[in-house]
């Protein structure tokens, strides 16, 4: 589904990535942990097409596609989900507006008709009540006034609504109280599919006592150092990073 190789990436002209291999089939789930700034986020960033991350070398292959050709909007079409670590807000459109025309365009890129109203607010309400969303956040701004929690569970119904085929998600636990974080590893947990995948971005381990992962990988220095099953995420719990870091220097 998605294969990295020899990935480089630089921001303001700082490296941040360096040399980062990583491959990712249907039906996984796969966390990457690692210290601040060893490029975690910036890998999400990157694979969604976010401005101001340059590519200098190496190769992302999504679906078939060379994802790094495509614009942003053309690997949200392809079926590419990143959950920001700080949803951004969308004063004066509302989540409902946002919501219809993302889904429209996916069915649009699947040569399938737009959805039709009643369809869309059922299936909406439904995906509310899972992620614990009051349906009147529908006709909100889009995370206008919401609270950091809110968002989170905001994030999670557009995930629900688009359906991708890989879901990034960038520190989806920073900031949730355990009630919320029960409530999203729910709602990823419900989407978890044979043909569906998922990169999980954490710095700790309690995320992953939730959505438990096929795999965890440790970022370092750019570039993967370590991989291995859960139990790689409790050594570092119980260890840190720094023997990781040493090794690595």
């Amino acid at each position: 589904m998605l294969t990295i190789e020899n990935l480089h990436a630089s921001v303001d002209g700082t490296d941040i990535l360096k040399g980062l291999n990583l491959s990712v089939k249907p039906g996984e789930v796969h966390a990457i942990m690692g210290p601040n700034g060893s490029g975690k986020s910036t890998l999400g960033h990157v694979l969604a097409g976010r401005p101001g991350y340059t590519v200098t070398a190496g190769s992302a292959t999504f679906l078939g596609q060379n994802l790094l050709e495509l614009d942003t909007e053309q690997r949200a079409r392809l079926g590419l989900f990143l959950a920001f670590q700080y949803p951004v807000e969308i004063p004066g459109v509302s989540n409902m507006e946002f919501l219809k025309a993302a889904v429209d365009a996916q069915r649009e890129q699947r040569g399938e008709k737009p959805i039709d109203a009643v369809t869309f607010m059922k299936t909406a309400r439904e995906n509310c009540k899972a992620v614990d969303l009051d349906p009147a956040f529908l006709k909100r701004g889009v995370n206008e006034g919401f609270s950091g929690g809110e968002k989170k569970r905001n994030e999670l119904l557009q995930m629900m609504m688009l359906q991708p085929r890989l879901g990034i998600l960038d520190e989806t636990d920073s900031g949730l109280d355990i009630d919320a974080l029960q409530v999203v590893a729910r709602g990823v947990n419900a989407m978890r599919s044979p043909d569906r995948a998922f990169v999980m971005v954490t710095h700790y381990q309690r995320l992953l006592d939730f959505i438990e992962p096929d795999f965890v990988h440790v970022l370092a220095g750019g570039r993967i150092v370590r991989s291995g099953d859960k139990s790689l995420a409790l050594e570092l719990e119980a260890r840190g990073y720094a023997w990781l870091e040493e090794e690595v220097a």
